[in-house]
Formats: C-alpha cells, structure tokens, sequence
C-alpha cells in the first residue's frame, strides 16, 4: 500500500468513527478521528453525544498503546480555542503526537486555520486536505450551521411504484420492511424531525428510533399544528417525557396549551405566510434558535411539496416500492415530482432496499 492510500485508508477509518455521532452532538460537529503507530491503529474515538467530550479527546484516552510519536487523522480541523473545554490542539501537543492529519478546516471562527501554526510552533508537522470532497460533503449540515440561520433540512417521502403516496388497504405499509429500517437510521442522524398535525392524526406515529442499539439516538419531535387540533392521547404525545416534543401553532387556544404544557411539551405561536399556513421558513428559523441544525421533514405530499417549493430542502430521499397501489392508492406524486426535477441537475445516488429503491437528490 503507497503512503497516500495509507492516509486515504486512515482517514476513511476516522469518517466511518464520525458517523457514529452525526446529528447527536448538538451545536458540536460530529468529527472522527483515529491514532495510528508504525502503520497500526492503536486508538479511536468520535464526539461523544451531546457534543463532549470531542473525538481527540475520546480516541487519546481510550488507546491500547503509548501514543508518544504517534500520527493522528482528524476528520475537522482541531479546536484550539478554549470554550466549555480546553483546546483539543493543547491534548496533542502534551501527548506529544508526531503529526496530525486533518481533513478540512473548521468553519468556527474561533479555530479557523489557526491549529497549524500552534502545532508547528511544538515541531508537530500538519498534512491536510485528505479525502477533502467527501468529508466536505459529510460536513454540508455543519457549514450550514456557521453560516446560516437556517437548519440543514432533508426531507423525506414514500412512494408506491405507481407513486400514490397513501395506502387506503388496512395494511396501510407501502415500501418494505428494509426501507421502513433505512428510515428509523435516517432519523438516528437527525436532532429533530418536523411532522404535520394531518400527519400525526392520520397515522399516529411514534418517530423515534426503534433499531437495537440506536434507541437512545431518537430526535425531538415539532409539530405543525395551526389550529392545534392534535389529540393529547396521540402516540407522540404519551411519549413526550421520554422524547423532546414541540408545537408550533398559530391560533391561540388557552386550554390546549395548558394540557400540553402538562405533557411537558412546549409551543410556540409561529405566523401565517400569504396563504393563511404557518410560515415555513420562520419555523425553520425559530427550529434553529431553539438548537436545532439537522432536520429530518417525515410528512406527506402536501407539506413536502410546500417545504420543496419555498426552496427549503437540502437533501430529498425518496422511496418507491416495488408495487403498485392501483386503485387502493391516494395523493399521486408522479405529476409533482416530474414537473419539480425536469431539467434540474442535481447529483443523484440510487440504493436497492431488496426491491423497494432509495434515491436521493442533492438540492443545495
């Protein structure tokens, strides 16, 4: 193996160590990272849940070996400011690591470029840019964060072959079991997913996280309700004190808000846009301030269509089964989803769920 795909193949250790944290790290970015000595990986560790403490930190102390002389591979630039802990570039230079390798620089101004010129000052040589495009595309979620109001949003929608996007037979599934599977991990890398009330009313859904080992990983919930017309013995409000559960509503109701508030689940009067819905982007904004960067939009074709229109979506994944509906399906998609990407460029990646099909579209 040649020393780039050395640094290639230790550097895509260190993704894979990232995307065990990605959506659970809060205002922190999921970063991964590993600790190699003489061509052997002697330690890793990823950003702990909740942002702290950071892979560095995680993958020095849990390392089998002495690190002394070691190389480490970073898939983010490393800290060096002091915030609620000390700099990560400080642990390297006092366990005196031989190089670092980092993949892209961090967008915080607080430690933009500056972790080189700190490390060399202590004879710590730097390399980066390894496997730069696709840790930049990793990463779209956090640059977004630092440089907008708005949180990363990707949204979600499922078809039947013939594309009708509701299921009116009793056994109301339309994709597979393996896609519903892909769509509890979808939500395992999110810290929020927006609903709609018709949503919640139709379906009573639970949207959490129901994989071994990942029920931990569930995001808080928000909920488009107007009017706030969403009964308070739904699924996802029983579960409110387990999961964090929000409302955002327009028409101000004393009583319901009250029991809601008893459900320990918060609301927020969000205004209309010119068609008499609540404002979409302003939902957005205010998903941000209350810590919100990754969204996951699970609803139907209605609200897709609006979050869509309004230029809202990143990122759209779309589910088509491998049956047709006929005439037990409703809401047809085809129409909407044909007119929406004719002509539009957009980078496409298509994965076979065991005859259903994930594809998705890269909009931003």
């Amino acid at each position: 193996m040649s020393i780039n795909q050395n640094k290639n193949y230790f550097m895509e250790l260190a993704l894979n160590q990232a995307r065990r944290s990605l959506g659970n790290t809060k205002e922190n970015p999921a970063v991964g990272c590993v600790i190699v000595k003489n061509d052997s990986l002697i330690g890793a560790g990823y950003t702990s849940f909740n942002g702290r403490p950071h892979a560095e930190y995680n993958a020095i102390k849990f390392s089998k070996k002495t690190i002394k002389n070691s190389h480490i591979y970073i898939t983010l630039e490393p800290c060096s400011h002091y915030g609620k802990t000390n700099p990560c570039v400080n642990k390297i230079i006092k366990n005196k690591i031989k190089k670092v390798y980092f993949s892209v620089k961090d967008p915080d101004v607080r430690s933009y470029n500056k972790s080189k010129k700190i490390l060399n000052k202590h004879n710590i040589s730097v390399d980066q840019g390894i496997l730069r495009n696709k840790i930049i595309d990793f990463y779209k979620s956090y640059y977004k964060s630092k440089c907008s109001n708005l949180p990363y949003v990707t949204s979600k929608l499922a078809v039947s072959k013939d594309f009708y996007t509701i299921n009116t037979k009793k056994n109301h599934w339309i994709t597979n079991k393996f896609s519903r599977g892909r769509v509890h991990l979808m939500r395992s890398y999110h810290d929020c997913i927006i609903t709609s009330s018709q949503t919640v009313m139709k379906d009573n859904p639970r949207l959490t996280c129901r994989i071994n080992g990942l029920e931990t990983t569930s995001p808080s919930r928000i909920i488009l309700d107007k009017k706030l017309n969403i009964s308070i013995y739904s699924k996802i409000f029983k579960e409110a004190n387990i999961y964090k559960t929000i409302v955002f509503y327009n028409k101000f109701n004393k009583n319901k808000i009250k029991l809601l508030k008893k459900k320990n689940i918060k609301s927020f009067q969000i205004p209309l846009d010119s068609s008499g819905n609540l404002d979409l982007k302003k939902c957005l904004l205010k998903s941000k301030k209350l810590g919100f960067s990754r969204i996951f939009l699970e609803c139907g074709l209605k609200l897709n269509k609006s979050f869509l229109d309004k230029n809202l979506v990143d990122v759209f994944k779309l589910f088509v089964s491998n049956k047709n509906l006929k005439i037990n399906g409703k809401a047809n998609a085809k129409k909407y989803i044909s007119a929406y990407f004719k002509n539009k460029n957009k980078k496409i990646e298509k994965v076979n769920l065991l005859g259903d099909k994930l594809i998705s579209y890269i909009l931003k």
